[in-house]
């Protein structure tokens, strides 16, 4: 710890909490505020129906490889510090993405909004410890707070993206972010506390370097989906290349980036693994529905963003009021593999879909139950993850949950983006062809969720008690 740490007055810390709320809430909305743009995002920038989905991966593959380091870079140089740098690139990233005039420029400015998350969400989550961690009672509020913000951050994305698009123009989704950004930075000051927590400790910059590019290489091998071409194989070999060397750099490193040590606490890597396969399976589900919506039901951009209100709001509803009660009574692993269960069964319903069909038979049931499924797992795992680490590494464990997240999604969605296109849903015009596609895309997400729910059950050790544990704990 450092030796001086000026914390704002008493009275301060619940309008702090505000502005760390905000700060989850904003790099959550950046990832889906995007969805019901996409359509008039390709059609100006000249995105192939393949390539479309690196408008999201370029955002999450950067925000995924750069958390750990961000986490890190809070510790050494300050969270306030590295807070306020975070939403400067995070703005400068928005910029960039607003104007830009084609498909290059345009995942530039996503990739640099990406690292302007990851350096914003572990600090915010490092200066509420800093602000409440005196006081258990105060921390538990302040964690529903703070995790409460996540999924409304979810469902203001669907919203605003579709009232945006439709009432303005697309590149306002991320022009958005700029006065928010400014306000944040003339906040934080008076707001939050200052001082670093390990000024004297090293930073593996080359970890972070090959595990944001071996990430990046992996996807971009996946996405391409030209199984049969030399290049295809070599950008994956070199994704495990690059990945494997990151492995080998915190193994023998004195201050890596992630001691593998970590994975020792019971439960961790089942938890994180459950969490990778999770995104992967939700959130080309939530990809595929809006193109569902739009490229075959005709949708607009604002009726788009509403048709998936009620899937958003009961995610909010499942995670906050409903999820937390049921794991402290059946614990992690029965939550997890039931969860990912009823999410399958949800992508099941959707894998229906009929290029005549309509918003009442082919979306909103299945819709309901994937989200139900998907409130009902997430949380579980995430406070598994978190909690099953020692308290010195919380933080740790914390980034290595949501990168796993991230990085799984992007995974995800990349995959089934190449077997979409190879079942149709490459051929624009042809509502047949591409709802043959996107019902592909929900198969194969379906049966990740599947294989997920499996490995739940045969990794997690958790009898029920040891949710009412952790749950507990936490």
């Amino acid at each position: 710890m450092s030796t001086h740490t000026s914390a704002p007055p008493s009275s301060r810390r619940w309008i702090a909490l505000g502005l760390i709320a905000l700060a989850q809430f904003i790099v959550i909305m950046d990832t889906s505020i995007i969805g019901v743009a996409l359509p008039e995002m390709q059609g100006a920038l000249g995105f192939s129906q393949e390539n479309l989905s690196w408008v999201f991966n370029a955002y999450v593959v950067v925000f995924g490889g750069m958390l750990l380091l961000g986490g890190k870079l809070s510790d050494i140089v300050g969270a306030r510090r590295i807070f306020q740098i975070g939403w400067g690139v995070l703005a400068a990233g928005s910029l960039i993405a607003g104007l830009a005039d084609n498909a290059a420029v345009e995942l530039i400015g996503r990739g640099v909004q990406g690292a302007g998350a990851a350096l914003i969400a572990p600090s915010a989550l490092t200066l509420l410890m800093m602000l409440f961690g005196g006081n258990p009672g105060e921390l538990t509020k302040a964690f529903a707070v703070y995790g409460a913000a996540a999924p409304a951050g979810g469902t203001a994305g669907v919203f605003l993206g579709g009232l945006i698009t439709q009432y303005a123009s697309w590149p306002w989704v991320f022009y958005i972010n700029i006065p928010i950004a400014v306000v944040a930075l003339l906040a934080a000051p008076a707001l939050t506390p200052d001082g670093a927590l390990a000024p004297h400790a090293s930073v593996d910059l080359l970890g972070a370097a090959t595990a944001t590019l071996g990430l990046g290489a992996a996807v971009f091998g996946v996405v391409r989906g030209d199984w049969a071409a030399t290049s295809t194989w070599v950008v994956l070999a070199a994704a495990v290349a690059l990945l494997g060397a990151f492995i080998a750099i915190q193994a023998r490193r004195r201050e890596p980036l992630m001691p593998l040590s970590i994975f020792r606490a019971p439960d961790l890597g089942a938890a994180n693994l459950a969490q990778v396969l999770l995104g992967a399976a939700w959130v080309p589900m939530w990809f595929f529905l809006n193109l569902y919506l739009q490229q075959v039901l005709g949708y607009s951009a604002f009726p788009s963003g509403a048709a998936l209100l009620p899937m958003t709001a009961l995610i909010m509803i499942g995670m906050i009021a409903i999820s937390p009660k049921l794991f402290a009574r059946f614990g992690a692993r029965t939550m997890t593999v039931a969860g990912l269960l009823i999410l399958s069964a949800g992508l099941a319903w959707l894998s229906f879909i009929r290029p005549d069909g309509t918003f009442w038979i082919d979306v909103l049931p299945g819709s309901l139950v994937a989200a139900l499924g998907m409130s009902l797992a997430f949380i579980p795992t995430l406070q598994t993850a978190i909690s099953a680490a020692p308290p010195q590494e919380g933080g740790l464990a914390s980034g290595i949950v949501n990168t796993g997240y991230q990085i799984g999604s992007a995974l995800g969605l990349a995959a089934v983006t190449a077997i979409a296109a190879t079942a149709g849903a490459d051929q624009l015009g042809n509502a047949g062809a591409l709802t043959d596609g996107f019902s592909a895309a929900f198969v194969t997400a379906g049966i990740i969720a599947v294989g997920a729910a499996a490995l739940a059950l045969v990794t997690f050790r958790s009898p029920a008690r040891h949710g009412q544990e952790v749950a507990a704990g936490a």
